[in-house]
């Protein structure tokens, strides 16, 4: 349930490959560095743009049928590859598998109905405590709970994760991390249930989620520099699904993206993250509650590493911040702010965006235009 990065490159591999914009490339940088299920709505969005040709539609088709052939999204699975086929028909390998399928969710909810069950009563888990070993051995002694039976918990959190059935995995793989004492399974408990909140669109639990494995990047991973580096750099992918749908997460997100160890990560794996802080700095000009002091320093810091990142990466929202506040062009600002306006109408992040970024974009250049002709008056 981390990410997957084989599966986004074969899906990617089939994306049409004439590439004006530079746009299909940027998706499948973000791709590569996400799990399978979060590429989905992607790949989703990508169909449902205007003006799609028969060529690019095939091959986002083709696309989402290699991302979800190894799922068990069998009936979904099943209909990619009737419409790619132009057939009614199926395979026999499709209706056997869908059969183990129901197989294995029939033993899966036996083998875990009495732990559920237990953990599902008041009167049990108001018992329970801080210490993991200590929970373990009560419901040993007390329910007849086993460590196979806690493990069984995971196995299928990750099943009907793998069928799509996002709530009831958050809930499993929740209960799991309750009361397992394997840190390694915890952790892949945890990438798992931020995503099934993104993908149930459950903001606030997944923001929950985030928090708590920035602090585990930080602590359990903080003698091993490269695994911390590859996690914070899926951290700030998985992170933008949040980044612009759901308020209260703005600043914080912009915080952690602007903190010392995740801003280095960004420059130094996935640069191209900084189209969405750039993004979320300009709109957060027209929110109320920003104060005006933090985000003069959110765009302060924003000119900073765009003029460090130029020839490693710029797109035309990137470029408009150069153009204004690096070189104080403002014709060049206007060019590319229409530039960045098609960009954001195409970008499944950034797309609900669009009229508030043109709307603070349009402003900033007003006022640095006047602040720059008003030095020039008084000298």
């Amino acid at each position: 349930m981390a990410t997957n990065g084989a599966v986004s490159n074969s899906a990617a591999a089939n994306l049409d490959m004439a590439d004006p914009t530079g746009e299909y490339t940027f998706l499948d940088k973000l791709i590569a560095r996400m799990d399978r299920h979060l590429i989905f709505p992607l790949l989703e969005h990508e169909t449902s743009k205007e003006e799609l040709s028969d060529a690019r539609y095939r091959d986002l088709t083709l696309a989402k049928y290699l991302l979800l052939k190894n799922t068990n999204m069998h009936d979904y699975v099943s209909n990619l590859w009737k419409e790619l086929n132009n057939s009614e028909d199926i395979p026999l390998e499709f209706s056997r598998k869908r059969d183990e399928v129901i197989e294995q969710l029939s033993t899966l909810q036996n083998e875990t109905a009495k732990i559920s069950e237990l953990l599902d009563d008041e009167s049990v888990v108001s018992q329970l405590r801080s210490d993991k070993v200590a929970n373990l051995k009560f419901l040993e002694e007390n329910h007849g709970v086993t460590a196979d039976m806690v493990n069984n918990l995971y196995v299928f959190g990750r099943f009907q994760y793998e069928c799509g059935n996002y709530g009831d995995a958050a809930e499993l793989l929740y209960q799991f991390r309750v009361l397992s004492t394997d840190n390694d399974k915890v952790a892949r408990a945890t990438w798992g249930k931020l995503v099934c909140e993104i993908l149930t669109t459950n903001w606030e639990a997944a923001m929950e989620e985030i928090n708590r494995l920035k602090e585990s990047i930080e602590t359990r991973l903080f003698n091993n520099q490269r695994a911390q580096l590859t996690a914070r750099e899926s951290l700030v992918h998985y992170a933008l699904f949040p980044f612009f749908n759901y308020e209260p997460a703005r600043d914080v997100l912009t915080d952690l993206y602007f903190s010392p160890a995740y801003i280095s990560s960004i420059q130094t794996v996935c640069p191209w993250i900084l189209r969405y802080i750039a993004a979320a700095v300009i709109t957060n000009r027209s929110r109320s509650k920003n104060v005006s002091g933090a985000y003069q320093k959110q765009l302060k810091d924003l000119v900073r590493i765009v003029r460090q990142e130029i020839y490693e990466y710029n797109d035309p929202i990137t470029e408009f911040v150069k153009a204004l506040y690096v070189d104080f062009d403002f014709e060049e600002a206007q060019n590319k702010l229409v530039e960045a306006e098609e960009v954001l109408k195409g970008d499944f992040f950034l797309a609900s965006a669009t009229e508030t970024f043109v709307d603070s974009a349009r402003h900033l250049i007003s006022e640095s235009y006047c602040k720059i002709h008003q030095r020039i008056d008084i000298k």
